[in-house]
């Protein structure tokens, strides 16, 4: 089968010293994980980043990053070509998209580069409430519901919450994904010593259906209807 569009979407995930930018809580972590038709390529990025200020108790409880850990990493600014060359101008695929849109959003007001626009995202979590009203929904609840493997999941970390989103978004979508395979599941689950230069295996070898790419395409030129943007009238963000 020939597919005639590449559909480029990255799954992104961010952790931050707290739940406010307004109050000046800023971003820790952030992990981008490439999908083409829907499928991971295997391109990746992350990077931690100095957020000049302290993590709140529940931030640190939650990560696993420390002050120590954070103090010698480059500060957002040091990062941001690199980070906005990776993303481009592709969809963004977040569970909960207005907390990190928000947080980036904040980070790039400060160095005055573009900002995101929330409609330009697909959120994972608007998805799956519409799949599973009433249910809950954040993302281990999800991985249950599709029986994707979380046992890496040690404490929350940018980068292994994209990959697991990835086959989320997939499931949420209708397909299935292959499960997840790491070099190292002790490495992973360490949050200092987690960094992009992992080597995972490969994505599946088939392609989605035409028709698959059809009904994903259709639905996100739904992004700017009102109902949408009701889902994120009272944003919080789920950990658990």
């Amino acid at each position: 089968m020939t597919i005639s569009k590449n559909v480029r979407e990255i799954v992104l995930d961010t952790e931050t010293t707290g739940l406010n930018p307004e109050n000046g809580d800023r971003i820790v972590d952030i992990a981008c994980v490439e999908l083409i038709n829907y499928i991971q390529t295997g391109k990746v990025y992350q990077t931690y980043i100095n957020p000049q200020r302290l993590m709140n108790d529940e931030a640190l409880r939650i990560t696993g990053i420390t002050n120590e850990f954070l103090k010698d990493k480059p500060l957002f600014e040091d990062i941001a070509d690199e980070f906005l060359d990776f993303v481009k101008d592709s969809t963004l695929v977040i569970h909960n998209a207005k907390f990190d849109i928000d947080f980036l959003n904040s980070e790039l007001k400060r160095i005055k580069k573009p900002l995101f626009k929330l409609d330009n995202a697909v959120d994972t979590l608007t998805l799956a409430k519409i799949k599973f009203p009433g249910s809950a929904v954040n993302l281990d609840a999800l991985c249950r519901k599709f029986e994707i493997d979380t046992s890496i999941r040690v404490t929350h970390g940018a980068l292994v919450d994209c990959y697991l989103l990835a086959e989320v978004y997939l499931n949420l979508l209708g397909g299935r994904q292959s499960s997840l395979l790491f070099e190292s599941k002790s490495e992973l689950s360490d949050p200092i010593r987690k960094t992009s230069s992992y080597e995972f295996h490969e994505a599946r070898k088939f392609l989605p259906t035409k028709e698959e790419i059809q009904a994903h395409e259709a639905f996100l030129q739904t992004l700017n209807n009102a109902q949408w943007h009701s889902f994120f009238e009272n944003p919080t963000k789920e950990f658990d």
